[in-house]
C-alpha cells in the first residue's frame, strides 16, 4: 500500500510517500521559517500564500524521489486539521484534485494523530529500487503507551491503547510548551522559532541561578506555563531599554521589532532556567502517568520532542522512578519526524484506510481535538 501524503497545517509545505504505514519512500518539506522570522511568528495569510507557491513542486519532488507516478499511488492522504484554515485549504484542495484525477481514495488525517504515528515509522528514507531490509526495521512501541504530545499549539498526555484508540489524561490549561518557548525566546530577544533558539542559548547556562516556578497542579496531569512566562518577564524587565523611535511601518504585515535589552542580560542562565522549568514539569507528569497506568512504553510526539533537554530529563526521571530497572521503554521519533512533515500523515492514514472514500467532501477543521476522533474498533498495528 503506497500512500501519497500531504501536510500544510501551519508553515511547512510537505509531501511524502509512505509504504505499508511504516516505510518512508520519500519526504519533502519546504519550510517558511525565513518568511515569518521578521514578524516574530507565523502570519496565517502569508503562510497560505507560501503553500500555494510550494505545493505543486513539493508533491512532484516527493513522487520523483520515490521513483513513482500517481499511477503507482494507492491512496492520497492529507491533513484536514487542526491548523490554520487558509493553510489547510491549500493542502486539502490539492489532495482532492489529485485523488479525483487519479481515481484514488482520499483519507483525511488529524494532524495530532500524525505526530503520534511518527513513532511507528522506520526513521529512514528508502531510495527507489531498494528492497526492504528487515534488519533496518524497528519494532513499534509496545502498547499501551503514554504519549507526551508537545508542540507549538498542543501539550497533552495521552494513553494510547492502540493506534486510533486514545484516552486523554491531561492537557495544557493555557500556553502549550512550544508556545511557551516561542514567547520566552521573544522576551529574551532571541527571535523565532523559539524552541531551537532557547536550547542553543541554554547551552553552558546555569539553570539553578534563577528560581523560576513550576506549575505542578497537584492531583492532575494538566500543564500550565503562563505563570512561568510572567516570571521570566519580571526577571528581564530591569534589563529592558526604552524603545527607539523608528520609521512608520505601513506594510500590510508590520515587522516585529524586538525589545531592546542591556548587554549584561544573563541570557544563557535565564534560557537554561526557563528551559529546565518547562521540561521538568513535562517529564515528571509524563512519567507519573506511565507509572499510574502501567504503560509498557512512553512515546514523545510533536516539535518539542526534538528538545535534547526534554529527552535527557525523561531518561533521568524514569531512572529515578524505576531505580532497579523495569521502566517503560522510551521511543523518540527521529528529529526530522518531530517537526511537521507528511510522512507522519501517511503513517496515520494507514490506520484509517477504512474511512477512505472516492466522494470525499469533508471541509477543513481548524479546531479538531484528538478527543473528537472516531476511535478505531480494532487495534490496527498493535502487537
Amino acid at each position: 500500500m503506497k500512500i501519497l501524503a500531504i501536510e500544510t497545517s501551519c508553515d511547512e509545505t510537505a509531501a511524502a510517500v509512505v509504504e505499508d504505514g511504516r516505510w518512508v519512500r520519500s519526504s519533502v518539506v519546504a519550510s517558511q521559517i525565513a518568511l515569518h522570522q521578521r514578524y516574530g511568528g507565523v502570519v496565517p495569510e502569508l503562510a497560505a500564500r507560501g503553500h500555494v507557491t510550494a505545493i505543486t513542486p513539493v508533491i512532484r519532488t516527493a513522487l520523483s524521489d520515490a521513483g513513482l507516478t500517481m499511477r503507482d499511488i494507492d491512496t492520497v492522504a492529507v491533513t484536514t486539521g487542526p491548523g490554520l484554515a487558509g493553510a489547510l485549504l491549500v493542502g486539502v484542495n490539492a489532495a482532492k484534485g489529485l485523488a479525483a484525477a487519479a481515481g484514488r481514495p482520499l483519507v483525511g488525517v488529524n494532524h495530532l494523530e500524525g505526530h503520534i504515528a511518527a513513532n511507528w515509522l522506520v526513521p529512514e528514507v528508502i531510495p527507489p529500487g531498494t528492497a526492504f531490509d528487515a534488519t533496518r526495521d524497528v519494532p513499534p512501541p509496545a502498547l499501551p503507551a503514554i504519549c507526551l504530545l508537545v508542540s507549538g499549539g498542543h501539550s497533552e498526555i495521552i494513553l494510547v491503547e492502540a493506534p486510533g484508540r486514545y484516552r486523554h489524561l491531561g492537557r495544557t490549561r493555557d500556553d502549550a510548551a512550544g508556545e511557551a518557548f516561542d514567547k520566552g525566546a521573544r522576551l529574551l530577544g532571541l527571535g523565532y522559532p523559539g524552541g531551537p533558539l532557547i536550547q542553543l542559548a541554554a547551552a553552558g547556562g546555569d539553570p539553578a541561578r534563577f528560581d523560576l516556578p513550576r506549575a505542578w497542579l497537584p492531583d492532575s496531569h494538566d500543564f500550565s506555563f503562563s505563570g512561568l512566562k510572567t516570571a521570566l518577564l519580571r526577571l528581564i524587565e530591569p534589563y529592558r531599554l526604552p524603545a527607539e523611535p523608528g520609521p512608520p511601518d505601513d506594510a500590510p504585515f508590520p515587522a516585529h521589532r524586538p525589545r531592546r535589552l542591556r548587554d549584561d542580560l544573563p541570557v544563557s542562565d535565564l534560557a537554561a532556567g526557563y528551559q529546565a522549568a518547562v521540561v521538568d514539569v513535562l517529564a515528571v507528569k509524563a512519567v507519573a502517568a506511565a507509572r499510574e497506568t502501567g504503560a509498557r512504553s512512553l512515546v514523545l510526539a510533536g516539535g518539542v520532542a526534538a528538545n535534547a533537554a526534554l529527552r535527557q530529563r525523561l531518561d533521568d526521571e524514569l531512572a529515578a522512578v524505576w531505580p532497579g530497572g523495569g521502566a517503560p521503554a522510551v521511543h523518540y521519533p527521529a528529529l526530522w519526524l518531530c517537526t511537521d512533515n507528511a510522512a507522519m500523515i501517511g503513517a496515520a492514514a494507514s490506520w484509517r484506510l477504512g474511512g477512505a472514500t472516492r466522494e470525499w467532501t469533508d471541509d477543513v477543521r481548524p479546531r479538531w481535538p484528538l478527543a473528537e476522533l472516531l476511535p478505531l474498533e480494532t487495534g490496527v498495528g498493535s502487537p
